[in-house]
């Protein structure tokens, strides 16, 4: 037996050891498991000996773990020892990098996003510059991670980066030192009204509540009177971090959350460990169906204590606490471990992974199997599929066209363009686009594909397919042809139409390339209704209480 069908025997038997001794099992079940791993091994060698090609071992046993893995719930995965340097950054925000974004722009990887005051704003690096050598090695047409790779390492190790510009006729060489890369959960705070604070938080790693408390107290002391915290596509993260962000508004000692799973011992029950800072501010945190795990327990924690109200749309409902488990040859498993509940008892797990149907696919859980629970003040709330807004903000789609525009990379070209031709104009993030700008972005787009499909576009295609199948066409073939002619979508004049919406979003990407990150999120309120609503809920105290002593 070669060396890699060894580790990998090695890493099955070792799974297996772990369960046994993890848990108090029947002889048999320790049989079933012994049964298998032997079958699994003798397959893979009757398969390494005689498949009619040769296989790669690594490739075809990581190919077995994650379907393996996938048929239990979509966050129990494997982290093999290349990408555990992926999973700490995910888990930390931490790395060692030039400490910006890039991404991959119609067959160009440019900068997305550079960092303020890490080392490739420093340096000079700005959106939309397009990445052609890194340290001498010509990354034209290579992936995203390849070359995010390269631009990763050790801090204080040199980088030379050449890029294209579009205001430069010739590239651009920078080079510098990577750093030690921290990103921050907070990326922006501020006023959004009189006496009303805002504090946007992306992530759950590390100093996430240290940061949400410091951004709180700068805004009290800048006059906020009450405060709006966004946890919209928000995805969670660490379990302790939820603690600590709730700890900022819930008293000390105070339950947020405990878990319960199939090993007893580790079942735990997390309260607040210290003083808050403020547990009578008003308080509206905005929700919507990207926030999850570690956003559902803050926004639970403070919906069961009737703390503040929350704002927008139904939540993902992920209930499930993971445990990271260390394997052999420097490799680990991230294990649903437990499903944790928030203070009034309820789980707010959406989706019934124990009881799959015979296609693999996974429902929610039945209204009829739904609990009611209280709130402490006696308000009714449920189980079992995510957390219901309290005050309920329909969630906005953009149009066809407006995706096209954005996906096909010509608003994130056009900003860099408009930018270059007019940054005296873009003096804050207050900027706005005139009736001519807008005109010269329509003239700018005359000769780009921006082609696409609506709805109903798409439904008389498969009206038309259906009818052909079952011998229907030639009936209504001309009605069909005519609804075809009336509902073909005009570019020009779906640019007129979702005029405001296109308009905006121009606006927010232009205004990025002076005040990056920050300046994004701000020139976003102008157009965000659930900032609106939360607004004006907080400036009308009545009926605020009201909402919180609703039964």
């Amino acid at each position: 037996m070669d060396r890699k069908r060894k580790l990998i025997v090695v890493v099955l038997i070792s799974l297996a050891s772990a369960v046994a001794l993890s848990f108090t099992a029947p002889a048999e079940r320790y049989f079933e498991i012994a049964k298998n791993l032997d079958i699994f091994a003798t397959l893979f060698k009757e398969v390494n000996a005689y498949y009619v090609d040769e296989i790669e071992p690594d490739r075809l046993i990581r190919t077995g773990i994650d379907a393996m893995l996938g048929s239990l719930d979509p966050y129990t995965n494997y982290i093999p020892e290349d990408e555990i340097e992926s999973f700490r950054t995910l888990t930390t925000g931490q790395y060692a990098g030039i400490g910006a974004l890039i991404g991959n722009l119609n067959g160009k990887v440019v900068i997305t996003m550079p960092y303020e005051k890490f080392a490739a704003n420093r340096a000079g690096l700005k959106i939309g510059d397009e990445l052609i050598f890194v340290n001498d090695i010509n990354v034209q047409g290579k992936s995203v991670p390849e070359i995010s790779a390269l631009l990763k390492g050790q801090a204080r190790t040199k980088v030379k980066v050449q890029i294209k510009r579009f205001s430069e006729p010739e590239p651009l060489t920078f080079e510098f030192a990577r750093e030690k890369i921290s990103l921050s959960n907070v990326p922006y705070f501020g006023m959004v009204d009189e006496g009303i604070g805002y504090i946007k938080l992306e992530d759950f790693t590390p100093g996430a509540g240290k940061e949400v408390a410091t951004a709180l107290k700068e805004l009290k002391s800048v006059g906020a009177e009450s405060v709006i915290l966004d946890l919209r596509s928000n995805p969670g993260g660490l379990l302790s971090e939820a603690v600590n962000v709730s700890n900022v508004f819930i008293p000390k000692n105070k339950e947020v959350v405990s878990t319960k799973g199939k090993v007893v011992e580790w079942n735990k029950t997390y309260k607040t460990l210290n003083n808050p800072v403020d547990t009578q501010i008003p308080l509206v945190v905005l929700i919507n169906g990207g926030s999850a795990s570690a956003s559902e327990i803050v926004s639970g924690v403070v919906q069961d204590y009737d703390r503040g109200l929350l704002v927008g749309s139904k939540t993902f409902g992920k209930g499930l606490v993971q445990t990271t488990r260390p394997l052999t040859y420097n490799s680990q498993l991230k294990v649903t471990t437990a499903k944790y509940y928030i203070p009034s008892g309820r789980c707010i797990q959406a989706l019934d992974y124990a009881h799959r149907n015979e296609d693999g696919s996974v429902d929610k859980f039945a209204d009829s199997l739904k609990s009611e629970f209280k709130t402490k003040k006696g308000r009714l709330v449920y189980d079992g599929a995510g957390l219901d807004p309290d005050l309920s903000v329909k969630r906005a789609f953009l149009s066809p066209i407006t995706i096209s525009l954005v996906s096909k990379g010509l608003v994130f070209n056009y900003a860099t363009e408009f930018y270059y031709k007019n940054k005296d104009r873009i003096t804050s993030t207050s900027f706005e686009l005139t009736e001519s700008d807008f005109n010269n972005f329509k003239s700018w787009l005359k000769d780009k594909d921006y082609d696409y499909t609506t709805s109903v576009e798409r439904t008389l295609e498969t009206l038309e397919k259906s009818a052909k199948e079952e011998k229907y066409y030639d009936d209504i073939s001309e009605e069909l042809k005519k609804l075809k002619a009336q509902v073909l979508h005009n570019k020009e004049s779906d640019l007129e139409t979702f005029k405001m919406e296109i308009e905006q979003i121009v606006r927010e990407e232009i205004i990025s390339r002076e005040f990056f990150e920050k300046g994004s999120i701000q020139a976003s309120f102008k157009s965000d209704e659930s900032i609106e609503t939360s607004v004006e809920l907080l400036r009308d105290k009545s009926r605020y209480s009201q909402y919180l002593s609703r039964q």
